[in-house]
């Protein structure tokens, strides 16, 4: 694998760390600035949000800049709003400094996917886009508690100045290693538009809502949900959280080889693997060793489908790709704010923390239809294909031979049967 990966890696791993950090530092950052935790949410959510609205608009406004320069410009971006929200004088500034900071989400992987598999062999580009991905997925098992416990203990601003300073590694490392690839000729908003006319593209996109979304039914009520329900002690939550973390790692890297052989077979077991792991959760917490075991195996079953997803996407777009993979980004993001408002839902109606699973687990279901969809959609479109295809031998339509004994009329009729067939 290139060096260049690195960089992109770097870059995800720093996004991966703002996205979630938040969600340790929310008490701290509530008492300085005299609001409640509710309110603090907003920085989660307000996130999440920022990358469905910024990943298309951003994506679009990059498609005339060159990839390695746009990937610069968008990591600038994430410094600027990591350093905003670090200095922030009032809880609104900081809230506006995630915003800018999620602009640069969904672009950066969007783009960033396109640019990883362009540096390698067709046959490999979806384990390039893994190893992209990976810095996203060690920044669960390292980023987000360093960063917690460096803002519990030194206060949550020197976090995201940290973090600020993982970006300008990230914009190094893509200056230095990164090479350079020039937008494609006559790339057009109207060009990168029409793939959203095609309905593998759709589905999908829909299947990245549904099926990565149903992971965050359980990540989003973890905390309560292996406490209350689970019966771990507060303590247990950290080291839990980096077995969930560990399996997203192994999940990614393996789903990115296998992905790039039997894509489809894949992302059909991971889905209907993840569907069944998160029915199982529920039952599972009320036996401590079941629920360590079915954790992490959420998060490699989860994470699995993300290169296969993605590589779906630019598969399908390959003449257009950029809008539509960033677009691909967003929608894990709209998933997970799905998945926690209905989580949230069935919490309210009393069915306890454990319950939100089985909404994710019936998410996954549902993106498992989708695929099987998909798959059927495509044996078809191949189907019709191949009987369309005249009979040929090495390019050329060949007419059979007949006979000497046959006339030259009934021969010459019958070669051009043959030719027409």
């Amino acid at each position: 694998m290139p060096l260049a990966l690195l960089a992109l890696a770097i870059g995800a791993f720093g996004i991966g760390t703002t996205e979630f950090v938040t969600s340790g530092l929310l008490p701290e950052v509530a008492d300085e600035f005299g609001v409640s935790i509710p309110t603090a949410g907003y920085l989660t959510t307000g996130y999440a949000l920022g990358v469905v609205i910024g990943a298309p608009i951003l994506a679009a406004l990059g498609s005339r800049v060159p990839r390695k320069k746009m990937l610069m410009a968008l990591m600038g971006l994430f410094v600027a709003g990591n350093a905003l929200s670090a200095a922030a004088p009032v809880f609104w500034v900081m809230l506006a400094g995630r915003i800018v900071a999620s602009f640069a989400h969904g672009a950066f992987f969007g783009i960033g996917a396109i640019v990883a598999a362009g540096l390698v062999a067709p046959q490999k580009k979806a384990a390039a886009i893994a190893m992209m991905f990976t810095g996203l997925t060690v920044a669960n098992v390292v980023g987000v508690p360093m960063g917690t416990m460096v803002g519990q203990s030194a206060g949550w601003r020197v976090t995201f100045f940290l973090i600020a300073g993982l970006g300008v590694l990230a914009v190094l490392g893509i200056a230095a290693l990164v090479p350079q690839q020039p937008r494609p000729e006559q790339t057009r908003i109207s060009g990168e538009l029409a793939a959203f006319r095609n309905p593998q593209v759709l589905l999908a996109m829909a299947m990245t809502v549904l099926g990565f979304g149903g992971v965050f039914t359980m990540t989003t009520y973890f905390t309560p949900m292996m406490t209350d329900a689970a019966g771990f002690a507060s303590s247990s939550v950290t080291w839990l959280l980096v077995l969930f973390g560990l399996g997203m790692v192994a999940g990614n890297l393996v789903g990115g080889r296998l992905a790039d052989r039997a894509l489809m077979p894949l992302l059909l077991t991971a889905l209907g693997g993840l569907a069944i792991a998160l029915a199982l959760l529920p039952l599972a917490t009320h036996d401590k060793i079941a629920t360590t075991v079915v954790v992490p195996l959420i998060g490699a079953l989860g994470f699995a489908t993300v290169p296969p997803l993605q590589k779906r996407v630019l598969d399908q777009t390959a003449d257009a790709p950029t809008l539509a993979s960033a677009v691909n980004i967003g929608a894990f993001n709209l998933g997970n704010a799905i998945a926690a408002w209905l989580g949230g839902l069935v919490i309210s109606a009393g069915f306890g923390y454990a319950a939100p699973n089985w909404v994710g687990a019936a998410m996954a279901a549902s993106a498992l239809a989708l695929a099987l969809l998909s798959a059927a959609l495509e044996r078809r479109t191949g189907a019709r294909g191949a009987a369309g295809a005249p009979s040929a031998r090495g390019g050329r339509i060949v007419a059979r031979p007949e006979r000497a004994a046959t006339g030259t009329g009934e021969r010459a009729g019958r070669e051009k049967v043959a030719t027409r067939n």
